[in-house]
């Protein structure tokens, strides 16, 4: 039997709650992210905050499940936020143009300066950029 790629830790503090992530994310692990990311909802958890610090890795199928777990927060009534991604999901995050979605206002599309002609449309009013909020700790299993 293989040895777990991923560990994941669950903080609740009332409707809020940080998801730890250690390990690997990538096809084999998702599963494990995106069933702890809806037990929180289940829960009745609307601010959920994934500290990606020590994650080693993650690839497209670990920013699907993100982006999955995002869109079910919000139609739920909350928020879902990425904190200090690996180098590998930001620049993924950063290709597929979903920044605004996960991430906050730093990666979010840049308005053109002053004098500069855009390369491409405008991006659409509805993409918001949030504020990165604060990240909970502890460490319960």
């Amino acid at each position: 039997m293989p040895v777990p790629q991923l560990t994941v830790y669950r903080h609740n503090r009332r409707t809020r709650t940080l998801i730890t992530l250690v390990g690997e994310i990538d096809l084999e692990s998702a599963p494990l992210v995106r069933a702890s990311l809806e037990w929180c909802l289940r829960d009745g958890i609307r601010t959920i905050d994934v500290d990606l610090a020590l994650v080693t890795f993650c690839d497209c199928s670990g920013l699907n499940t993100f982006l999955r777990a995002a869109q079910q927060t919000t139609a739920a009534g909350g928020t879902l936020r990425l904190h200090h991604p690996p180098p590998m999901l930001t620049r993924i995050v950063r290709l597929a143009d979903c920044g605004f979605l996960l991430l906050g206002s730093q990666f979010a599309p840049r308005p053109p300066s002053v004098g500069d002609t855009p390369a491409g449309p405008l991006p659409s009013p509805s993409r918001r950029s949030v504020s990165p909020a604060p990240v909970l700790s502890g460490d319960v299993r």
